[in-house]
């Protein structure tokens, strides 16, 4: 069967698979950056084949002509995505089987339906008339100590990705200027991947670095982490007000902040000033960036552009080390990325307090930001000494997140209760209730999740019943001050713990899946295939990498993949014991391979929250020290020594906590692992001497 009989939709998605993973050869520099001269191959071993002044077919001429600007990418990433594909007949790999493509469109199918069937329900269609010739990004001139402007700070952001895989580099404060840091990290570097250590960045050394960034990144594996970053409370919830020229307010600062932000390591994008007012200059920038993710460029930020300028910045963070403390105080003389941060949750604080003063965003810590950090420290309660270390970064950082996500009213604290709430009840008090709700809902999974929408309904209701009864308090659905206190208290002694990292232990179904069946049974599979797919390639699932409750055809084939992977009758349902071999496994998976940070040697905090359902090293060392703690005390429970947190190793873990005085229950945050880690370290000491 030739392409002439091949559906078009078949053909239009191969076409658009074919020229995105061209572009992403490009976008990463995938050749350059390993020393060749060339952009891309033309062997199907490694790229496509390509063969110039092959006969080609009217149709293909036609369709190519109208698709060749068009490309996948997945949403929230900024880089062509990495499509890779096969013949599906005499070579298979992860990702779209060309033979498959003309059975999907036979289904009915179009191209971008068939191209989500392969690569995830999260890749969209793009569109771009920017077609150039293909770019260098290289500087052109060595960058050497004294150097400055955007490439250094390309350097430098990467550099600091790199770091966290390769933590000897050392992390360069990201300024625009090479300085002796930034020597140092760059020497290193050198002399780690055999290049000359001269700490001066030539066309070898920036290529290399392109190509550990890339690596690091996995921007060129289906698996690609994407240029995106995670979080769950953060300021990149949409206001719900589409912003143009003409808007004001602290919702404005935010979109300038990115958007300056990201003008930091991108010449193209406009830089602008953050003041809170959306003027010609700020439209300027709002299309640039927009024409640059290929969104429509009106200077409008809507919902889309929102979410783009957000993601976008978050990943620069993310490189960056992200929001956390940086480790060192920061000080008048200070400059960089950091600076810039602080600077911007003291502008979004003086939008919401009356005492405070704003201050200028532009990464340098003068005298304005010295007075404005100790109006700040004053107001709350802090050493007032113009100095952001610790504490008061983390306190920025908190009344950030609160006047961003609309928590506090005017020159109310966060956790200051204000009045009682109750079904009914509306307004920001319900806010900052939902807000600390749904932080502790990611660490208790018995509190259950709620929208921030300021309504006190009846999900709000549940859920306020469920953390007063967990918190002993009376359950009455009514958040007065007592209540309120508790879920400020709880919320933020966990949040200085991390995220939580959790796995599931699923439980079995009541009855056998079959195709066609719905629920909440079907959406436990799909995440059980998804997770298995990841360390068994064998396991066919091609399904949406956001799992749903549908059992589909393509449920089906990752199910009778999965049944012959294990030697299990190959029936595309599942019983109760293909289900069980499917949750031993994933089990077996999780205690080798963490979903999270595994602890260090010598038992250092793991830097995220431990929980039922959390599973891996970290794990079990917390069920090690239990145990070693049982062995002494006759009244504490032993617990399975399996890496999974599960309900056996919650009841003992509770009883500890209760004993110790600490103030988490059921949750391991960083004061119950320094606790347990001092009493097992204790105990064994005795053991060893008597």
């Amino acid at each position: 069967m030739g392409a002439l009989s091949w559906p078009e939709e078949a053909l239009r998605a191969n076409i658009i698979a074919q020229v995105s993973l061209a572009l992403n050869r490009i976008w990463t520099e995938w050749y350059p950056s390993r020393g060749y001269s060339f952009n891309i191959t033309g062997s199907p071993g490694y790229d496509q084949a390509y063969v110039n002044g092959r006969t080609v077919f009217a149709v293909m001429e036609r369709l190519t002509a109208e698709l060749f600007n068009t490309f996948v990418q997945r949403s929230g990433d900024a880089e062509p995505y990495f499509t890779e594909y096969c013949d599906g007949k005499t070579v298979t790999c992860p990702g779209m089987k060309q033979w498959g493509t003309v059975d999907r469109a036979r289904e009915g199918m179009n191209a971008l339906q068939i191209l989500r069937y392969y690569y995830g329900n999260r890749v969209q269609l793009v569109t771009t008339d920017n077609i150039a010739a293909i770019p260098s990004s290289y500087p052109g001139s060595p960058l050497r100590r004294g150097s400055t402007g955007t490439n250094v700070r390309i350097l430098q952001k990467q550099l600091s990705r790199i770091a966290r895989d390769y933590p000897s580099f050392g992390k360069p404060a990201v300024t625009g200027t090479f300085d002796e840091a930034t020597e140092n990290s760059v020497k290193k570097f050198q002399k780690q991947f055999s290049l000359t250590a001269d700490g001066v960045v030539g066309r070898p050394t920036w290529n290399k670095v392109s190509f550990i960034y890339v690596s690091v990144k996995d921007l060129a594996e289906l698996t690609s982490e994407g240029e995106t970053a995670e979080g769950t409370q953060s300021t990149g919830g949409w206001p719900g007000t589409v912003l143009r020229r003409g808007s004001t307010g602290s919702s404005v600062e935010q979109v300038q902040f990115w958007l300056s932000d990201l003008a930091q390591f991108d010449s193209s994008l406009v830089r602008v000033t953050v003041d809170g007012s959306y003027g010609a200059a700020t439209e300027r920038a709002v299309r640039a960036f927009q024409q640059k993710q290929s969104l429509t460029a009106d200077g409008v930020v809507g919902q889309r552009t929102w979410n783009a300028l957000y993601a976008a910045w978050v990943d620069a963070q993310s490189d960056l080390g992200g929001t956390a403390w940086p480790g060192t105080a920061l000080r008048r003389g200070a400059a960089g990325m950091e600076v810039r941060l602080v600077q911007f949750w003291l502008r979004l604080a003086a939008d919401n307090y009356s005492a405070l003063r704003t201050v200028t965003v532009d990464g340098s810590y003068g005298a304005a930001t010295v007075s404005a950090v100790e109006a700040f420290q004053t107001l709350f309660g802090l050493t007032s000494d113009g100095v952001v270390g610790r504490s008061t970064w983390n306190k920025l950082k908190e009344v950030g997140l609160a006047v961003a996500n609309k928590i506090v009213a005017a020159n109310v604290a966060p956790g200051q209760f204000t009045t009682t709430t109750r079904a009914g009840s509306s307004g920001t008090a319900v806010r900052a209730v939902q807000y600390y709700l749904r932080r502790l809902a990611a660490y208790y999974s018995d509190v259950p999740r709620v929208a921030v929408d300021g309504k006190f309904g009846a999900a709000t209701t549940w859920a306020v019943k469920a953390w007063q009864s967990r918190a002993g308090l009376t359950v009455d659905g009514v958040v007065g001050r007592l209540t309120f206190q508790s879920l400020y208290d709880a919320a933020q002694a966990l949040e200085a713990s991390g995220p939580v990292v959790r796995t599931v232990s699923l439980p079995a179904p009541a009855a056998t899946l079959r195709p066609g069946d719905t629920g909440a049974a079907v959406l436990r599979l799909n995440r059980l295939l998804l997770f298995l797919s990841q360390w068994i390639p064998e396991i066919n699932f091609t399904a949406s990498d956001t799992p749903d409750s549908t059992f589909d055809l393509e449920l089906e084939t990752a199910v009778r993949s999965a049944q012959r992977y294990f030697g299990l009758t190959e029936t595309g349902a599942v019983t109760a014991a293909d289900w069980k071999v499917f949750r031993d496994a994933a089990e077996q998976l999780l205690a080798a391979n963490p979903a999270g940070p595994s602890p260090k040697p010598g038992g250092v905090w793991p830097a995220s929250a431990l929980a039922l359902g959390s599973a891996g090293p970290a794990v079990l060392q917390v069920q090690k020290w239990l145990n070693i703690i049982a062995a002494a005390d006759q009244t504490a429970d032993f617990v399975p020594e399996t890496g999974l947190f599960d309900t056996e190793t919650q009841a003992a873990l509770e009883s500890y906590q209760l004993t110790a005085g600490l103030e988490t229950l059921g949750v391991v945050d960083a004061d119950t692992w320094e606790s347990l880690r001092l009493a097992a370290q204790g105990l064994c000491r005795e053991c060893q001497e008597g």
